[in-house]
């Protein structure tokens, strides 16, 4: 018999509807599946004002932590839209890459790094940040934000300069 209940518990990359992440993630948080969305604190400029919010760090992109067997709860909610799949099946994310992510969010580490000093197509090697053997490639770069493409996940991640 498995001794450890949540040995059969995966992480998936669930697509949500624009700008639900966070709501969604709250909402199956709620319902007893374990859910994380990814955020960052921005600045937001207002003709009256300027307010910090915070705001996904992977657009219409959540994690779900369950069973295989239970990924059809999420679509109980209506933000939910469908899995992010590889090589026709839905991605499964390791407990480590979560746990990376989660660790550069909460430590601010990507925060570091000069933008001033990338150019588009310069490849990085991202295994300081929490990602194994992936290289992002920057795609845009100016003062304020840095696109970095990361070919083999599939993403775009999108960096604010605070």
């Amino acid at each position: 018999m498995n001794s450890n209940p949540k040995s059969s518990y995966y992480w998936f990359v669930l697509y949500t509807k624009p700008k639900s992440e966070k709501k969604l993630a709250q909402q199956l948080n709620a319902d007893g599946i374990e859910a994380y969305c990814p955020v960052q604190t921005e600045v937001k400029y207002w003709s009256d004002r300027k307010k910090k919010v915070e705001t996904p760090l992977l657009t219409s992109m959540i994690f779900v932590h369950l069973q295989d067997k239970d990924r059809n709860r999420v679509f109980q909610r209506r933000h939910a839209v469908r899995y992010l799949h590889w090589l026709g099946k839905p991605a499964k994310v390791t407990k480590e890459e979560v746990e990376s992510l989660k660790s550069l969010v909460e430590d601010s580490q990507y925060k570091k790094h000069r933008m001033d000093l990338l150019k588009p197509g310069e490849k990085l090697d991202m295994t300081h940040l929490g990602f194994e053997q992936v290289e992002g490639t920057v795609k845009f770069v100016n003062e304020r934000e840095c696109w970095m493409v990361l070919e083999q996940l599939g993403y775009v991640v999108k960096f604010k300069k605070r």
